[in-house]
Order: C-alpha cells, then structure tokens, then sequence
C-alpha cells in the first residue's frame, strides 16, 4: 500500500498551496485530484487580494503572478472600490488575474517540489485508526496516511464522511455565469435593474486607468440574475435566454454555447476544521458569494496557516495540540468573511430601501477612518490572530522591511522562503539565547532605522526583537527583555532540544 504523511484531497488553489507548504517543511505529501491536468473550465475566482500576494512573495514567487496578472486597485466593499495605495506594503493593491492562470501558476511551483500528484482519481473514502488514516480511491487501490486534508470544494466528501456540520445561511440569489456567442453585441460592463445584477465581457481585457476595457471580438461572457432562487441542477442555454430576456429584454442572439454554470449566495461554515486527524481548508470548509473576491484568498490562507502547523507535529516537534490552533485561528476568520459577503450581497439589491442604505454606506466608506477599516480588511493586511495581550505587532503579519545584517541588505519576506521560523534580533548581538531550538528557528542579527507603521493601526513603536512563524505572523515581541520568548518557542516550536 502507497503511504505518504499527509494526503490532500482536492488539487484547486488551496491544495496546491498545502502542498507546497509541507513540501518546503521536508513532509512527504501527495494530492489526490480528479482532473487529469489542471485545466479550469468555467469562470471561477478573478484574482489575489494585498495579503495573498505578500504570502507569496514570502515563497519567492510573487513575481511569476505578478507578470501574468494586470495590477488594480480591485479592493473593495459591494460597489465601491476601496483605495489601498496608501497602506504600507510592497502589495498595496490586488492583482486581476482568472483562476485557471493562478491554478497553473502554482502547480508549476509545485512541480518544482517533492509532491506526488495522483491525478484522474478522487477520494471515495477513509477510515481512522489510532495511528492514521486508510484512504480509498476511485481507481480501487488505497494510500495510507498520518493525516487528511479536505480540499476538495463546497461539496467536500471528506467533510461529509467525516461527518462535520455544515451551517449557514441558504441562498436568497441566484446567478448564472457562461461563455458563448451572441449575434447581437450586448453592452459590456456591469449592469444593475430591477431583477438584480447582470454583465458581459470578454475572457481577454486590459485595465486602463483603473478601468476594465474588453477585448473588442471573442465570444461573451455572461452574469445573469435568475428569477428564483432555488433551481436545482445544472442550467441550460434555455435557462440562460429567460434570464436574459427578463434583465435585458433580448438574449442577444445568444448561441455557440462554450460553458455555463451556476451561483448562488448560499453562506455556510464547517463547525469544525479538524476531527482527528482530518482538516478541512477552502471551500470545503467554507462557502458564500464570490461578491468581493476573497474566497480564493482566503483558501490559500488556510492553507499556509496550516501547513507548517501540520509539518511540526509530523516531524514531532509539537504536540498535537498544536493543530487546535488552526481552528482556532482561521475559523473566525472565514466567519467574518461570511459575514462581509452576505451585507455585500444585501448592498446590491435593487429596491428604493436598499439604495438608500447604499448611499449612506458609500458615505461612510468615504471616511477615511472607515475606509482604511474595511479596506484593510478586504485585503487581508489587517488581519490579527489572538495571542493574547501585549505589543500591537503581536499576531499581525511582519512587515517587509530592508533589514541590514552583517552579511548585506535583505529583506524580511527573503527570510521566510523556506517556510522556517524566524527570530530577528534588532538588539545588541547576543542578547537572545534560544541555543536549545537552533535547529529549527533562525536567529537573524539585523537592523532596521525605519518607521514601524501597520496598515490601518498607523505607526507603532519599534521592538527589540520579533519571533515570526513560518507564516509570516508575529509570534512574540521583544521589548528590551527577552521575556516570554521560551515560552513562546515551545508553544509554537515544541521542547527545546
């Protein structure tokens, strides 16, 4: 029987991701994806968000986005773009870039490391022991794991075999997206009627001065509105001319159809993202409208909350408590997120009241204090794990400073490439003695003479020392002593030695 430490199921953004985070840590990991390449078809997420794009610049692979994606000020709250240009990162803006591009983008790094991909099957059972997991595919062979991670979408059959809730809120819209020919040219862009919201466009555009301009042949690709809510099935093309007909009052001619699909605002929360030694992470443990672009981000984030996490305890460095934290950490997050996108969806109504309550939101946005708020949030740059009380850097993500070391300039995102834990010294040279844990932690004596700003909290004062987990958040601040830092290294690190 094949055996590998950790199995993923599912091969989308957020497996990928996993699996190049375990893979970096040293832990032998294999994906289980039904798809035989990695070919997307449809039109799923649009592009990464500020925090997605410095997770990736931490890995040292941010620019191969970056030359692929157009850069835009794409942040935003239901209909108003929010400005993050302002805000202090390297990434103060998103990247409009279609998921089948991020998809093979990140396979192509993965390719690059020790992952073993079984493609043209799919996870059609597991059972637990004490000591692991056996796992059952299509194919009719099976692999032996240490631990399971769902990845495998909205319809996780990992989630539901094992058997974790899946509450929420049920759709009270539904869309229909699709690709075809139209003999009539419809007008491109975004619309919003009495029916709700409808847009066209191309799959090929530029953005120009923070415009989206199409490409002016091709075939159209289609957002439309459906009169009901509660259509079971796949749609057809004849679906797809009502829906035209009632928000435009002509289907434009519509045939040649390439692609349609369904979505809807249905909002729902895994109850849990661990039992035993199954995980869930992205859409399988987390599903809503795509109505402000995050789930993807917030998928990818799971997976490099997690992945270290899981390599710690397969190396057994740590404890399996250690895997508590990523429940506890990213669930309130994704909760948030439901949150965030079903008022978005409501802002996009179209009655009398809703446009009222649109306006006074557009109002309020144009504070400056509750555009950095929201925007820092829509971004992911404001993000805070609860570590307790203490410096305000304390689980925020550490920002990309030139730092000066004895051995040259470097940058912090640089230290991070190889997804280890760091410990910057920005004190007199060995003031910090974590002797027992240098095996696992990088002590890096640097320097640093610039302001310490964080998006939407402003400056902060400059610390001594900073312990940065493997995720690029900030585990521990020196303040001129070294208190609580051996603490901090056995919570996230394990026992010295």
């Amino acid at each position: 029987m094949r055996e590998h430490a950790v199995v993923i199921a599912g091969g989308g953004p957020t497996g990928l991701m996993l699996a190049g985070e375990l893979a970096l840590a040293g832990i032998d990991v294999a994906i289980v994806e039904r798809r035989l390449n990695q070919e997307v078809v449809g039109s799923r997420a649009g592009g990464l968000s500020a925090r997605t794009l410095e997770v990736l610049d931490q890995r040292g692979i941010v620019e191969r986005f970056l030359a692929e994606g157009q850069i835009a000020q794409v942040t935003g709250f239901a209909v108003t773009r929010l400005d993050i240009s302002d805000f202090p990162t390297r990434h103060n803006y998103g990247l409009a870039l279609r998921q089948k591009h991020i998809e093979r983008i990140l396979a192509g790094w993965v390719d690059e490391l020790p992952v073993v991909i079984y493609r043209g099957c799919e996870l059609t059972g597991f059972v637990q022991d004490a000591s692991g997991l056996t796992i059952e595919l299509s194919d009719a062979s099976e692999i032996r794991a240490s631990y399971l991670v769902g990845c495998d979408g909205g319809r996780s059959l990992v989630r539901k075999m094992a058997g974790i809730d899946f509450p929420g809120w049920d759709a009270t819209t539904s869309n229909i997206l699709a690709e075809a020919e139209m003999e009539e040219e419809p007008p491109l862009g975004v619309h919003r009627t009495a029916l709700g919201m409808h847009a066209f466009g191309r799959e090929d555009y530029e953005i120009r001065d923070g415009k989206v301009v199409f490409a002016s042949e091709g075939p159209i690709n289609v957002m439309v509105t459906e009169k009901n809510a509660g259509a079971a099935g796949e749609p057809t093309l004849g679906d797809l001319r009502q829906a035209l007909i009632a928000a435009c009052g002509t289907d434009y001619g519509i045939h040649g159809l390439k692609w349609i699909s369904r979505f809807t605002d249905m909002s729902r929360q895994a109850a849990a993202y661990r039992k035993g030694r199954v995980f869930l992470a992205g859409d399988a443990a987390h599903v809503h409208s795509p109505v402000g672009g995050q789930g993807l981000n917030t998928g990818v984030q799971d997976a490099v909350n997690l992945g270290w996490k899981l390599a710690q305890v397969v190396k057994g460095l740590s404890p399996e408590s250690l895997l508590d934290t990523y429940h506890a950490e990213r669930h309130p997050v994704a909760a948030r997120v439901l949150r965030t996108t079903m008022a978005q969806v409501a802002l996009q109504r179209t009655d009398d009241r809703t446009e009222a309550l649109r306006d006074i939101v557009l109002e309020l946005l144009g504070l400056e204090e509750a555009r950095k708020t929201i925007a820092g949030e829509m971004s992911g740059l404001a993000l805070r794990y609860d570590l307790g009380e203490g410096h305000p850097l304390l689980g925020r993500r550490m920002p990309d400073f030139d730092l000066a070391t004895p051995d040259g300039s470097i940058r912090v995102f640089a230290l991070l490439r190889d997804a280890r834990p760091v410990l910057l010294n920005l004190g007199a040279a060995g003031g910090l003695d974590i002797a027992p844990w240098s095996g696992r932690v990088r002590l890096v004596q640097a320097s640093y003479g610039g302001p310490w700003e964080l998006p939407v909290l402003g400056a902060v004062s400059a610390p001594s020392a900073v312990l940065i987990r493997p995720d690029g958040y900030v585990a521990w601040v020196g303040q001129g002593t070294q208190d609580g830092l051996h603490d901090a290294m056995i919570a996230w690190f394990g026992l010295p030695g």
